[in-house]
C-alpha cells in the first residue's frame, strides 16, 4: 500500500502545492486516513541560508523552552513562529506545528567537515531522544515538510498546500502497517536536505538501524523510513558517494549479476557490497528521494512496488501510479517504469 509522488522542475521553475495535493488525493485507496504529507524546497526564499526546523509541541511551555535552549546554546534563532493551520473536519489537531530559521555557530563543530550541519543533526537526535512533547521534523535550508494524520487532502488543506511554492516536490499517503499512525509516522521524513518518501516495508529495518545506530544517529520513531533518511545522509553528505552509488549500497545487484559485469564494474560493485553489507535494505519497497538539487526513485531488487517513471520538458516525475502523474501533466507522453533497483535521478541544471 501507500502511494507517493514527487517531481521536480530541473529548471528551477516553482509550482504550488495544488496540484500534488489533487495527484496525491487520486491514490486514496492506497491509504487509510492516518497520515499523509508533503515536502516542498524553495519554499523560505527569505531565510533560504538559515535552516528552517519545524517542530511538533505537545504544549507551548515546557518542551518548547527545552527546545529554544538547545537552540541558543548551538547559535541563533533569526526567526520563529507558529506554522500557520487552518480547521479540518477530519483532523484533530494534537500537536502544534512550529518553525525556527536557525543560524548555527560554526565554530562549536571545527573538526566536521560540514560543521553546520552537524549540529543541526544533533540538535534533532537529541530533541527526538530527549525532550518529552517535542519532535523535530523537518531541519534542511529552504524546504519545508509538512504533515499530519489524515487523508492527502485534508492535510494538504490543514496547511493551505497552495500557498507554499517550490521547485522539486515529495508526497506521500501513509496505509500504517507495522507502527501506529500518527502525526510524526506520516511521511515524509527528514534530515537536513534530505527527504524521503517510502511504499512498502524494510524487512533488514533491525540490521539497518544498527548499523546507522553506530554512526551517531538516533532511530527514536521505530520506523524503517526514518532509517532510510539517515542512510542517504550517512552515505553522500559524509562518505561523499553519489546518489547513484548511494542507491547501489542500498539496492546492491544480486551476486549472480555482479559475476557477470565487466571486470572494473565487478570490483566497485563487490567494494559496495561487502563496505555496506549492513546497509542493505531487503523487503518489497519503492522509494523516493530528495535533495535540493535532485531527486531519486529506486525499488527492491525484484520490484514488489510499483515504480512509475514520467519525463516531460524539464520536469522528472516519480510515483506509485500514472495517473498519478497525468493528473499532474495531462498531456505527458513518456511514461515508463525503471527495471528494479535502477536509481532514476533528476538533476536541477539552473
Amino acid at each position: 500500500m501507500c502511494g507517493i509522488i514527487g517531481v521536480i522542475d530541473k529548471q528551477r521553475e516553482f509550482m504550488d502545492g495544488s496540484a500534488l495535493r489533487d495527484s496525491l488525493s487520486i491514490m486514496n485507496e492506497r491509504g487509510s486516513g492516518e497520515g499523509a504529507g508533503y515536502a516542498a524546497y524553495g519554499v523560505y526564499p527569505d531565510y533560504s541560508e538559515l535552516y528552517a526546523i519545524h517542530v511538533f509541541y505537545d504544549n507551548l511551555v515546557e518542551p518548547k523552552t527545552q527546545v529554544e535552549d538547545l537552540l541558543e546554546t548551538w547559535g541563533m534563532i533569526e526567526h520563529d513562529e507558529e506554522i500557520p493551520t487552518w480547521e479540518q473536519n477530519g483532523i484533530r489537531k494534537i500537536h502544534i506545528p512550529w518553525r525556527y530559521f536557525f543560524r548555527p555557530k560554526t565554530r562549536l563543530m571545527q573538526r566536521s567537515r560540514t560543521p553546520d550541519d552537524e549540529i543541526v543533526k544533533y540538535i534533532v537526535m537529541e530533541v527526538n531522544k530527549s525532550i518529552k512533547g517535542a519532535l523535530v521534523f523537518s531541519s534542511g535550508k529552504n524546504l519545508g515538510v509538512f504533515k499530519a494524520s489524515g487523508w492527502p487532502e485534508e492535510v494538504a488543506n490543514f496547511y493551505r498546500i497552495e500557498n507554499y511554492e517550490g521547485y522539486l516536490w515529495l508526497a506521500h499517503n501513509r496505509y500504517p502497517t507495522n507502527t501506529p499512525g500518527w502525526w510524526g509516522g506520516a511521511h515524509p521524513f527528514n534530515l537536513l536536505n534530505w527527504s524521503v518518501v517510502h511504499n512498502g516495508e524494510i524487512t533488514s529495518y533491525g540490521t539497518n538501524r544498527r548499523y546507522i545506530e553506530s554512526f551517531g544517529y538516533d532511530c527514536s520513531m521505530y520506523t524503517d523510513t526514518e532509517v532510510v533518511a539517515y542512510l542517504m545522509d550517512l552515505l553522500i553528505r559524509r562518505h561523499e558517494l553519489t546518489q547513484e552509488l548511494a542507491v547501489r549500497a542500498l539496492a546492491p545487484p544480486f551476486w549472480e549479476e555482479i559475476e557477470r559485469m565487466p571486470e572494473k564494474e565487478q570490483k566497485l560493485t563487490k567494494a559496495l557490497r561487502l563496505t555496506y553489507g549492513s546497509a542493505m535494505m531487503n523487503g518489497p519497497f519503492a522509494i523516493a528521494v530528495a535533495s535540493p538539487d535532485s531527486m531519486v526513485g529506486f525499488s527492491d531488487r525484484i520490484k514488489l512496488r510499483p515504480l512509475v517513471i514520467g519525463e516531460h520538458d524539464n520536469r522528472l516525475y516519480i510515483s506509485s501510479e500514472e495517473a498519478a502523474i497525468r493528473t499532474i501533466d495531462s498531456s505527458i507522453t513518456n511514461i515508463y517504469m525503471p527495471r528494479a533497483g535502477d536509481p532514476i535521478v533528476g538533476r536541477t541544471i539552473a
